[in-house]
């Protein structure tokens, strides 16, 4: 069948000015080109290993803020392109939240995991990030905690938060800890 992209920032989050980051682009396929565009526009062609091509930004500024995507081309022929990523690029001015999980972070298939996002300001809203997804998973105010039941291996991996607060602009924090979430 036709191969799928898919994209993700490595770390995940908002990203301060001056901060870095890397645009992961992974395909199945791993023997035709991959090409970055931002806001519709062609920005670069990645140099690859195997199936995974990446993009780094370093000393990040507001001009890198946007919505990325990759295409995979063979022969010149494009046969796939990724979701669109937001990249965001913000002051993070409130403090780092703390990322804890229960019962623990080594779990059985099937298990209920609960993260815990607590932030020392009283935040409007978290999210929680599992590196290699592009979506995050918002948490309300009232409620911190996000719950996973029934755990699977694909559940597995590297989690963080972040946090933000709405004044006359959108506040945001540092990202959390992280945490490896292992399902046996």
């Amino acid at each position: 069948g036709a191969p799928t992209i898919s994209i993700f920032l490595k770390p995940p989050g908002v990203i301060p000015p001056g901060g870095s980051t890397t645009i992961c682009c992974i395909c199945q396929h791993s023997y035709g080109s991959f090409m970055l565009y931002k806001n519709g526009l062609w920005l670069h062609t990645l140099e690859q290993s195997g199936s995974r091509a990446e993009f780094s930004i370093s000393n990040a500024t507001y001009k890198d803020r946007g919505t990325y995507n990759c295409h995979y081309l063979e022969g010149g022929t494009v046969l796939a392109r990724s979701n669109e990523l937001e990249v965001l690029v913000e002051e993070l001015r409130l403090p780092r939240p703390n990322l804890s999980v229960l019962p623990g972070h080594e779990v059985t298939v099937g298990a209920d995991v609960m993260f815990r996002c607590t932030s020392a300001h009283p935040s409007t809203g978290c999210y929680l990030y599992l590196e290699g997804q592009i979506r995050a998973q918002l948490l309300s105010r009232e409620q911190s905690d996000y719950n996973l039941s029934h755990v699977q291996k694909g559940d597995s991996g590297r989690y963080s938060c972040q946090c933000y607060t709405f004044n006359a602009s959108k506040e945001w924090s540092a990202a959390s800890n992280t945490l490896d979430l292992v399902v046996r």
